[in-house]
């Protein structure tokens, strides 16, 4: 299996991860401005969950099993009917 950062002993892959993390928090704060705070997190961590399958999927072939399918489709759900709970905003 392919070790990209190698537990952030290779400094170019920490530092991309650490600047990409810097650039998902400032893009959070920016739509806290608007969104409320709970589905602003559902999206946060339910669409970065999803995202980070469908990567380990397609890049390390990953199985895509009914389970984790199953898994997505909750997470999906769940923000879907978060966001319709406030539709005001």
């Amino acid at each position: 299996m392919l070790k990209v950062s190698n537990g952030f002993k290779r400094l170019v892959p920490a530092i991309g991860v650490i600047v990409g993390m810097g650039f998902a928090f400032y893009c959070l704060s920016i739509a806290l401005k608007t969104l409320p705070l709970g589905n602003a997190y559902a999206i946060w961590a339910g669409l970065g969950t999803a995202l980070i399958t469908l990567v380990g999927v397609v890049f390390w072939r990953e199985n895509l099993n009914l389970k984790k399918v199953a898994g997505l489709i909750c997470i999906i759900t769940g923000v879907v009917l978060l966001r319709l709970a406030n539709p005001g905003h």
